[in-house]
């Protein structure tokens, strides 16, 4: 992608095989965004291998963990944490982070670092809200498998089933949109939309805009014939959502996922509403270039692919459940026969990475990032271990061509699972 594309790229595995809600502006990872089509051209969806979520990874020489395991979180390997978390902050130039590691039986690790506004000093603090991109993703995915449950929508249905005017959507499924491989064209990749959005980024944008913004290029290949992230397939299953439940999908999410998982400081925002306590969010996916505070940008541009606001907890929360298919009092969120479609990970153009229903599977670590301008976003969980890992921080400016919240994960994950490191490479999240 030509201009930044990281904080509307970022709901991706990366820029190549996954994307992010950048700007581009995947969205960001308020979604994530492919760097380009190249990303996935050469594995298609019948012969891709497949990587369940369960599989233990290939074990490396690293570390003297138990493969598929995590470390003892001791004062030692606590101290390690904060010297790993630091060193990426001052290379990234990261103004504030919060870092969470939950595990079962080996401690658990909650640290802020840094600040949360960089005018007034504010402290970073874990019950801060922030915008979590591509992640919403997660959210949109399981709202379309529910439905799937109830069978109110067929995995293997085409789009033109529900929606009208899709280019291909007699032949793209919605399971295809889901992972990645319908061949659509990334609406937050286009030069217009940039404009539009970097010129007024406090401008609301309906589902029908952003999609027009996309449908303008043709298609980039046969649905299921390659991974390629792409915004635009969230919008339409989003809509698929409110047609089939009849609700707005903020809605359908809030009564049928946030408020049984007991996400209570979740929200879908339909406008630019912001809950405080929250942190300020720094981006140079602007107009001029210089770096910006988005915290009053309206994340409409991202809607089902990156718009949500959480916080550390709730990610916590959201972690297993989503990764398990199970709600935190033990019901099903969606059934065990369609988990485990969810679950099927067929691989990426990226080593070790595969992307299924809106979800990823890096080195054994199961679930999504989020960028958007600002704000990036890692809710991860190990199942093997049944350890949780989330980050969450203020900035979505690259370091070296790596999304900081990769780096974050990669530094915390050489430490405490040495065996499953996560290493997605990282893409502009606007474009």
């Amino acid at each position: 992608m030509t201009h930044s594309t990281r904080g509307l790229r970022k709901g991706a595995v990366t820029a190549v095989a996954v994307g992010t809600l950048a700007v581009p502006m995947a969205g960001g990872s308020a979604f994530a965004t492919p760097a380009s089509v190249s990303a996935g051209s050469s594995s298609s969806s019948s012969s891709a291998s497949v990587v369940r979520a369960a599989d233990p990874p290939s074990p490396s020489d690293s570390g003297s963990a138990t493969p598929g395991q995590v470390q003892k979180l001791t004062p030692a390997v606590e101290k390690e944490l904060d010297t790993a978390v630091q060193k990426v902050m001052a290379e990234a130039n990261v103004p504030g982070v919060t870092v969470g590691v939950w595990t079962p039986d080996k401690g658990e690790y909650v640290k802020s670092f840094g600040v949360a506004d960089k005018s007034t000093g504010q402290k970073m603090s874990p019950d801060l809200h922030m915008r979590i991109g591509s992640e919403t993703k997660t959210f949109t995915v399981t709202s379309i498998l529910q439905l799937v449950d109830e069978k109110k929508v067929g995995l293997d249905d085409p789009i033109g089933k529900y929606i009208d005017g899709v280019p291909n959507g007699d032949k793209i499924t919605i399971r295809q949109l889901a992972e990645m491989r319908s061949g659509l064209f990334n609406y937050s990749a286009d030069d217009d939309f940039y404009k539009a959005l970097t010129s007024n980024p406090e401008r609301p944008f309906t589902p029908q805009q952003l999609l027009g913004y996309s449908f303008k290029h043709p298609v980039l290949f046969e649905p299921g014939k390659q991974f390629y992230y792409s915004n635009t397939n969230l919008i339409l299953l989003g809509l698929v959502v409110e047609k089939e439940s009849g609700r707005p999908l903020h809605d359908y999410i809030q009564d049928n996922i946030l408020t049984p998982a007991g996400m209570k400081q979740t929200l879908f925002p339909t406008g630019n509403e912001f809950p405080e306590p929250r942190s300020q969010g720094y981006t140079n996916q602007t107009a001029s270039g210089k770096v910006e505070d988005t915290v009053d940008w309206n994340p409409s541009w991202g809607w089902a692919a990156g718009a949500m606001i959480s916080t550390l907890n709730d990610l916590r929360i959201w972690a297993p459940t989503v990764a398990t298919g199970t709600f935190p009092n033990g019901d099903a969120m969606i059934s065990p026969a369609t988990q485990k479609q969810r679950l099927i990970t067929p691989k990426t153009t990226i080593p070790g990475a595969g992307y299924g229903l809106g979800i990823f599977n890096v080195q054994g670590w199961i679930g999504h990032n989020g960028s958007l301008p600002g704000y990036e976003s890692l809710t991860i969980y190990l199942p093997s271990a049944k350890a949780t890992l989330v980050v969450v921080l203020n900035t979505d400016i690259n370091h070296d061509n790596s999304e900081p919240s990769t780096l974050f994960g990669q530094a915390i994950t050489k430490i405490i699972s040495p065996d499953n490191v996560f290493n997605l490479p990282a893409q502009p999240a606007a474009r």
